[in-house]
């Protein structure tokens, strides 16, 4: 059987038809099937059932989709930071089912290995799990999830043959492979398509079974939705009590840990990792061993040296798909993951992914970190941006994990959350007093030092 198309509307022909469900493979911008998207667009097809981790940028990606009103509904874990995709849904037009990301990636998975669904503890007590079965394991709570197949996946690897196997490159593996199996039809897109014998058969991620159809890319923007260096980060977000934040997050790194690192101010924590410990940074998209983020020039002589962004790794780096990814983070490999917040309570409830009616970014992967992790460290302001608190006797907002906080790291102080609830003031930043952090909390604490006197 001939797999090799010359165009990717060609490819796709005889395949779609309204009201389908497909799966699209990438992480953000990385790794998308950026000319199978396209050729979906103009073939005018719609109602569409979009599976995939987020739905890219506005005019990037599967926004491009959203952007022609071709999507009805959509299953993804992440937002991001596509307006038009969050517009829609705060105005009802259209539905989205967000997934947390650990879990889409196994339903994925589950979908292309015949295993109709299984238990979980991801999400367990939070709005995502309401009406789904649950089941105690070992005294512990889980949630049954169910298995996505799709009537067509598009995937983009690097390199692939003319039988339909498949080599992707580094971080841009990520829902790749778990889509090119969960469909009845693959369409597969390649930067390179060589003849059978050509790839190295110890190398091969997703072997030829799995792909029906494929092309090679004519050509491929790669855009970089977000690029974080250590410039960029101290000249465009970095103040210095973002700065302090960071530092005081860096203390609870211990030698030998796996970390995960949220974004927004965790992200900064890798910055200031004490000189000659070894801590091993952990990427929900599929990398394991992150060095210090480079220099925004280093990164800007490496897009002029090699034509595209290079992630900066350390001897020992290791890649592999979501699925693996999050193997690791709900399987409890990882020490500690140090995230955001919009609320916490006092038992160490958290809420860090929408505000009804208002903001909706979905829970990416912080629903499986906080229920696989050892160790969570939250890293937030003390106060929203109307001043009202955001430590709480309970959250307002919906919650992404029921008590699983350990610290909480403000621009006021340090909180310890005691196992089975209750908070511990355990440390002040400069110029910071008592009375400031009892008027700008909402929840009850004790105090674990003698507090300074007044002058």
């Amino acid at each position: 059987m001939n797999k090799v198309f010359n165009t990717a509307p060609a490819a796709l022909d005889g395949l779609l038809r309204d009201g389908m469900t497909i799966a699209a493979g990438g992480f953000g911008l990385c790794g998308i099937p950026e000319n199978l998207i396209v050729a979906l667009r103009d073939s005018g097809v719609k109602v569409l059932t979009i599976v995939g981790n987020n739905a890219g940028v506005d005019d990037f990606g599967l926004g491009l989709l959203l952007k022609t009103r071709q999507v009805k509904r959509m299953f993804a874990s992440y937002v991001g930071e596509n307006r038009e995709f969050e517009r829609q849904v705060l105005a009802g037009e259209l539905d989205l089912q967000l997934v947390p990301q650990g879990t889409l990636a196994e339903r994925l998975r589950a979908g292309g290995a015949g295993i109709p669904g299984f238990y979980t503890r991801t999400a367990f007590g939070t709005k995502l799990a309401e009406g789904k079965e649950t089941k105690i394991f070992d005294g512990r709570d889980y949630v049954l999830e169910p298995a996505i197949r799709a009537d067509v996946a598009l995937v983009k690897a690097w390199k692939g043959d003319s039988s339909g196997n498949l080599i992707y490159r580094k971080t841009a593996r990520n829902f790749n492979p778990l889509i090119a199996a969960c469909a009845q039809t693959c369409v597969a897109e390649v930067e390179e398509l060589v003849e059978v014998g050509a790839l190295d058969p110890d190398q091969i991620h997703t072997p030829g079974i799995y792909v029906d159809r494929i092309i090679q890319g004519p050509r491929y923007e790669k855009r970089v939705e977000f690029r974080t260096t250590r410039g960029a980060a101290r000249s465009k977000k970095e103040t210095p009590i973002r700065e302090l934040m960071a530092r005081r997050a860096a203390q609870e790194l211990r030698d030998g840990d796996y970390v995960n690192l949220g974004i927004g101010i965790p992200t900064l924590v890798a910055n200031f990792i004490p000189q000659g410990m070894n801590v091993t940074l952990q990427s929900e998209n599929g990398l394991l061993g992150l060095g210090p983020f480079p220099t925004e020039e280093q990164v800007d002589a490496d897009l002029i040296n090699a034509g595209k962004q290079t992630i900066t790794t350390l001897p020992g780096s290791a890649f592999f798909s979501s699925a693996d990814s999050f193997a690791m983070i709900r399987g409890g490999h990882i020490d500690l993951s140090i995230l955001g917040a919009l609320e916490v309570a006092e038992n160490g409830d958290i809420a860090n992914w929408m505000v009804p009616g208002r903001m909706i970014k979905g829970p990416g992967g912080a629903m499986d970190l906080v229920a696989g992790v050892k160790r969570v460290v939250v890293v937030m302001e003390h106060t929203a941006k109307d001043g009202s608190p955001k430590i709480l006797p309970q959250c307002a907002l919906p919650i992404t994990g029921k008590g699983v906080v350990n610290l909480i790291i403000t621009d006021l102080c340090v909180f310890e959350v005691k196992p089975g609830g209750g908070l511990v003031l355990i440390e002040l930043h400069p110029g910071t007093t008592m009375d400031d952090v009892r008027d700008k909390t909402g929840a009850p604490f004790a105090v674990a030092f003698a507090p300074p006197q007044s002058k």
